[in-house]
Parts: C-alpha cells; sequence; structure tokens
C-alpha cells in the first residue's frame, strides 16, 4: 500500500482567510510543510463566488484588507474584483499561490489519537471532470473555508413563483448573461446584498424596487477615505498602512460599543444621517428605522450614500411589505398592491455551514459541533490539532482572522517546545453555553445549532473587540487551557501533559 502524503499543516479554502493563514505559516512556522486545498478552480473565495452587480465590502480596504500587504488603490470601501485581484496579487508576490492545489475537495477528516494526525479524504478533478479519491494525512488541520455554503443560499418558498413570466435570480449565481437594461425589477430583501445590488442595478434598469419585510439599521460611509488619501501622500506605504488601520479599527471598535451602550442614542444618529441624505423623515421613519436596536443585526454600509441617491433620483423605490404571492407580471403583496416586475432578485440571504461543510471525526467518532466550546474564537474541545477561522461579525472579517492564524502559529510553535504531538483546548471549569454568533440576523439563527457555543467567560468568549484580541491572542497563555499529548521517551506511548 502506498503511503500516504504527509503534511506538517492542512489548510482549507483559497480565499481572503486561506490566503492569509499561508502568509503566517510560512513566515512565523518557517520550517513547516503547508498545502491549501481549494475545492474551486480559482483563488479568491467569497470574492470570486459572488458576481452580482455592485458586489463590493461592507468594510474599509485598510481593515479588511492584509496588515502585511498594503491597500494602495483609491476606494476605501472596495468593489469585488478589485478585492479578488488585491487577494491574487498577495498570493503571487509572497508565493502561496504556489501552495494551492485546485479543484481539491475535502470530503472527510478524522484525528487518530494513536498516531496524532489527521487522515484527510479528498477528491481531486482533473481539467476533463474525471474525479478520483485519495487521502493525505497532517499534523494540523486548519479550515478557512469561512462559514457561507457556496453551493446553496437561504432560498424560501414563494408561493405562485412558477406562474411568473419573468426571470428570478438569486445573486450567489448570478447568470452572466442576465440582460436587465430598461427592465422593471424587483429586489426582495433588506441586507447587505439588496443594499447593493438595488442602486447597481439602477443604474440600467427601468426601475428597481426594494421589496423587504422589515427595515434594517444602514449607515452612510464615504467610499473613499480622505484623510488616508493625505497620509498615503506624506508617509511610506507600510507607515500610512498601519496609521489609518489603527484609525479604522479605534473607530470602528468605538462605534459598536457606543450602539451597544446607547442604543437610543445611536438610532439618533443613524436616521439623523439618513434624513439629512433623504430630506424625507417619513420615509426614514416607515423603511429605514428597525425595531430591534443598532448592532442586534450587522449594520449594512451604504458608500457615498449611493442606495440614496437612487432613491431620491426616481430610478428606485423602496416597499416594506410582505410577499403574499408571485403573479405571471410580478408580485403581489399582503396589501392588495402588486409589483410589477421583469426580473425579481431574491436577496433573501445565505446559509451558513461550519468548517466549510467538513464533518470532523475522532478515531471515527462524529464529534458534536453543538456540544463542544470555541477557545480563543479559534479552537474547538474535543477536536485535536484543529482550528477554524472565523472572522468579526461587528468589523472586517480578517482582523480576526490574521489574529486566529498567528494564534495558530503561536501553537504550533507551543506543541514544538513542549514535544506534544496534540494539543486539544480544555475548560478548567464548567462553562454556561451561549451561542457562538451572537447576533440576531436570520441567517445566523437560522444555523446556529450547527455550530460550536462559546463560553462565559475568558478565552472561552468570541469576543466583538479587536484590541482586547489582539492582547490575549498574541501575549495571553497558551497552557492553562491546553492539554497536550506527547510520546512518551522509552516506549512511544502517548502521555498527557498540560
Amino acid at each position: 500500500m502506498t503511503t500516504p502524503e504527509h503534511l506538517d499543516v492542512v489548510i482549507v479554502g483559497a480565499g481572503l482567510s486561506g490566503v492569509g493563514a499561508a502568509y503566517r505559516l510560512r513566515t512565523e512556522c518557517p520550517g513547516k510543510s503547508v498545502a491549501i486545498l481549494e475545492a474551486r478552480d480559482t483563488m479568491g473565495g467569497t470574492w470570486d463566488l459572488f458576481r452580482y452587480p455592485g458586489i463590493r465590502s461592507d468594510s474599509d480596504m485598510f481593515t479588511l484588507g492584509y496588515p502585511f500587504h498594503p491597500w494602495r488603490d483609491a476606494k476605501s470601501i472596495a468593489d469585488g474584483p478589485s478585492i479578488l485581484r488585491y487577494i491574487r496579487a498577495t498570493a503571487a508576490r509572497f508565493g502561496i499561490d504556489r501552495l494551492v492545489r485546485y479543484r481539491t475537495r475535502v470530503l472527510a477528516a478524522d484525528f487518530s489519537t494513536e498516531t496524532a494526525r489527521w487522515t484527510v479524504t479528498i477528491s481531486r478533478r482533473d481539467e476533463h471532470g474525471a474525479v478520483a479519491e485519495s487521502v493525505i494525512t497532517c499534523d494540523f488541520l486548519y479550515s478557512c473555508a469561512g462559514y457561507y455554503d457556496y453551493d446553496q443560499g437561504h432560498d424560501p418558498v414563494f408561493p405562485g413563483v412558477e406562474s411568473f413570466r419573468g426571470d428570478v435570480v438569486r445573486p450567489q449565481f448570478w447568470p452572466e448573461d442576465l440582460d436587465y437594461a430598461g427592465k422593471r425589477v424587483v429586489v426582495i430583501g433588506s441586507g447587505a446584498t439588496a443594499v447593493t445590488v438595488v442602486p447597481a442595478m439602477a443604474e440600467t434598469a427601468a426601475h428597481v424596487t426594494m421589496l423587504q419585510r422589515s427595515p434594517t439599521w444602514v449607515g452612510v460611509v464615504p467610499g473613499r477615505d480622505k484623510l488616508a488619501d493625505k497620509v498615503r501622500e506624506l508617509l511610506p506605504a507600510h507607515v500610512a498602512h498601519r496609521l489609518i488601520r489603527t484609525k479604522n479599527i479605534l473607530f470602528g471598535v468605538a462605534f459598536y460599543q457606543f450602539c451597544r451602550r446607547w442604543p437610543r442614542a445611536a438610532r439618533k444618529v443613524l436616521t439623523g444621517l439618513s434624513t439629512k441624505v433623504l430630506q424625507d423623515e417619513a420615509v426614514v421613519r416607515e423603511h429605514f428605522t428597525p425595531t430591534y436596536d443598532p448592532w442586534d443585526q450587522r449594520l449594512c454600509a451604504i458608500p457615498d450614500a449611493d442606495l440614496f441617491k437612487a432613491l431620491k433620483s426616481g430610478r428606485a423605490s423602496v416597499v416594506t411589505d410582505h410577499v403574499d404571492t408571485f403573479t405571471p407580471d410580478g408580485v403581489r403583496l399582503r396589501s392588495g398592491r402588486e409589483l410589477a416586475a421583469d426580473v425579481v432578485v431574491t436577496a433573501t440571504g445565505l446559509r451558513l455551514l461550519a468548517f466549510g461543510g467538513i464533518a470532523p471525526t475522532v478515531d471515527g467518532r462524529r464529534v458534536e459541533l453543538s456540544e463542544q466550546f470555541v477557545w480563543r474564537g479559534a479552537m474547538i474541545t474535543g477536536l485535536p490539532n484543529f482550528a477554524v477561522c472565523v472572522g468579526y461579525t461587528n468589523a472586517s472579517w480578517t482582523l480576526r482572522a490574521d489574529l486566529t492564524s498567528r494564534l495558530v502559529c503561536r501553537v504550533l510553535d507551543h506543541m514544538d517546545r513542549h514535544g506534544y504531538a496534540s494539543v486539544v483546548p480544555t475548560p478548567d471549569r464548567p462553562l454556561v453555553r451561549r451561542p457562538m454568533l451572537d447576533l440576531a440576523s436570520g441567517y445566523i439563527q437560522r444555523a446556529v445549532d450547527a455550530f460550536p457555543r462559546q463560553g462565559d467567560r475568558g478565552p472561552w468568549r468570541v469576543r466583538q473587540n479587536y484590541p482586547l484580541d489582539a492582547l490575549s491572542t498574541l501575549r495571553g497563555d497558551l497552557g492553562r487551557h491546553l492539554v497536550g499529548t506527547r510520546r512518551a521517551a522509552v516506549d512511544g506511548a502517548l502521555s498527557v501533559r498540560r
């Protein structure tokens, strides 16, 4: 029997997180062998998958970008193609592109406590579409596949949709040949995708209507950071990037804390900004003032007020109502009103998928994720030598992603220094279970039971605070909650040490 290929670390996913993880491993653990397994044909993850009109980040690129590779483009709130180019340029510059194995999907992953190794079952698809299964082994498995289900989104069943004579489009699978110029469009949804798609489509469509069941909090932000432009003119790129990044991090943390501690004041600020642009208190009150408090759900950014400008121009409108049924010519609402449409875009949300669909096992037994706890937002109880990269929900994904990758490097160094074959986080006393993703958003609540839990204290909490996380991740004691297993010198038996 052929001995499977063995690697020190296997990264799953060649998107924003996977590229950043590979950089950290190559620079902070240069002696480790690393490979990135990517199920798709290309690099970029979410930023390659989503192709709908106007696709962009709702986080500024000085924090969404990598701290080790300065963002140099003009716009602070960048479009999807620009972000994709940035990811690929980063990978090429640091040689990370040579580590990626495309068309390689992880089918299963089992950790052996006897050998202290992961056996990863993979399927490889060649350029002709032929698929072959094989296995590789690794000492450490790092999931950087995000938490979106790439194969399907949240797709509610709408009555009468089969009778509609127009096109029904899902943003996650946007058809390249869709022509909506001069057509009537209804976008169902009110989240980040909807507020992005509406102004983009309104540029050429006859009219675009955003149909929402209830309002979402939105915040007008500049698409370009004028202060950042001045700083970049005066200072070297890396210095400027660090200063702007720090400024944006501190502002983001401060604004989030303001919203959570003084929700009434935050409501006034957000509705005041919307009213200032729209100049219509009634519209803001009806369509842009949610019943929940700011940051109970993720706040949607509107760069350069593009959505509001589309509404003021008459090229777009917003309706707050519920779908009763589709008709041959559009969508009828519960109020009895019918919205005529040639194209309906169902921006109804994403579907979450833990660990990119990997169901890890230990000694052949499945580990129930909902019964486990997350340590330092990265490692999971019951899963030795395993980490998952999950970004912030209230700030740029990359801020936490980069901290997690640096934590993984610290853990690997900790294992080498103590001679551990494996480590697993273990609470020293019982924890109170809390949801790992603590937002009221529908897409999170639908999947919360499929994810591990966070605890009620210390490193078992998944905090939404980058400065505190940076201190604890980069300087915190690793040994207190990591149980290490190492080989005894004489007979090779495994012994457990803290």
